[in-house]
């Protein structure tokens, strides 16, 4: 896989929030045209888009904020069974302390706790900058 794309209002506070999960910010540009349209199929557009690499190097994240043509449909507030892509799940060494650093950024536990699955992991879903769906996995022992 070479990248998960998510379309947000506010690449500034995007950014800001995936770093904090220690996403490393590779770039910024503006990517507009013809020729770009013709890749997503909506012509003529013009997209502000800032790619972040995880810290083992392994993926990317693309942070795309739409200028034109403007954004037609909103997913953000989708319950989780929802059809589509709907969340991220990034793994975590300390899921209470990254939390406490995420909630800074406004992000919300989407239930009233963090669940441990038997032995092996502790788990929670967060709604983090304009309510972006977002998964945290902590592997026990």
């Amino acid at each position: 896989m070479d990248n998960i794309g998510i379309v947000v209002g506010s690449l500034d506070a995007a950014i800001s929030f995936f770093a904090e999960l220690g996403l490393v910010l590779e770039g910024r540009a503006m990517v507009e045209g013809e020729w770009a349209g013709r890749v997503t199929g909506l012509g003529d557009q013009r997209v502000e888009i800032a790619m972040m690499r995880t810290p083992d190097g392994h993926s990317r994240l693309e942070l795309s904020r739409f200028i034109t043509p403007p954004v037609v449909a909103d997913h953000r507030n989708a319950p989780v069974n929802a059809l589509g892509y709907l969340r991220v799940m990034f793994a975590v060494d300390d899921i209470d302390d990254t939390l406490v650093r995420l909630r800074k950024h406004g992000a919300e536990l989407v239930s009233s706790e963090v669940v441990q699955y038997q032995d092996a992991y502790r788990l929670c879903y967060i709604r983090g900058p304009e309510g972006l769906l977002i998964g945290l996995a902590q592997e026990l022992g």
